[in-house]
């Protein structure tokens, strides 16, 4: 994107995109403001949003400072300790997708039946099936966490001093390992952001056996907006797990 000098001499980026619903927009200013008081990590600043665009401040990119790894993993880790209930008071999008954020009794409800059952294909029914019957009583017992919701390596810039932002959001509260799952899924973040972490907040025992629970719904998404190619992906992670 190509920045604009608004008149008080600050650089924005307007965002515009056809065709989308009329809070599509808002929906994402919201996100970021959301995670705004919660998380250390630079955010870029809503300067103005309206039905069709968005107007945000221009975060011109530069080389990474020595320690953007680690303040990325331990930031992280700050907006993963700031609790709720599952959902979020408003729906939002992952990617152009619809995303359902009503809440649930619990967060293995909210995870089938906000996420996972709403994008299944006919010919995973029956495995899917299998795996829900089997996740209560698997999952950790742990205080939800607000998350980014699309953490793939390219929502995690960085920034005109080397900082670590987070950008396009797809918010609301839930475990915190979907945004760990989904940052291992396409990978490009180094070890040193996964020991920061770690150290700032210990992952629950069994996290690694959850990695392809959580990646079943990026991995779905993506199904439903770039085709069949990542189908081979969710029959991978459902081979890895209970049911």
């Amino acid at each position: 994107m190509t920045p604009t000098r608004l008149s008080d001499g600050r650089l924005a980026v307007r965002k515009t995109r056809a065709g989308m619903p009329p809070e599509f927009f808002a929906a994402e200013a919201h996100g970021l403001e959301w995670l705004r008081p919660v998380c250390s990590l630079r955010i870029p600043e809503v300067l103005e949003v309206g039905r069709d665009f968005l107007l945000l401040e221009w975060l011109e990119p530069a080389p990474p400072a020595p320690d953007h790894d680690q303040r990325l993993g331990r930031g992280l880790a700050e907006m993963h300790r700031v609790c709720g209930p599952p959902g979020l008071e408003r729906n939002n999008f992952v990617g152009t997708l619809p995303q359902d954020n009503r809440s649930c009794s619990g967060w293995c409800e909210f995870y089938v039946e906000r996420r996972l059952r709403p994008l299944l294909l006919n010919h995973w029914q029956t495995r899917f099936e299998r795996l829900f019957s089997a996740l209560p009583g698997w999952l950790p017992e742990e205080p939800l966490s607000r998350l980014h919701g699309d953490l793939w390596a390219g929502n995690a810039i960085v920034g005109p001093n080397g900082e670590p932002c987070l950008i396009d959001p797809a918010v609301y509260v839930g475990h915190r390992e979907v945004d760990l799952a989904m940052m291992r899924l396409f990978g490009g973040f180094s070890p040193r952001v996964w020991a920061s972490y770690a150290e700032a907040f210990p992952l629950s025992d069994g996290y690694a056996e959850r990695i392809p629970l959580y990646q079943l719904y990026p991995l779905l998404v993506h199904v439903h907006l770039f085709g069949g190619s990542y189908a081979a992906q969710v029959d991978q992670a459902l081979s890895r797990l209970p049911g």
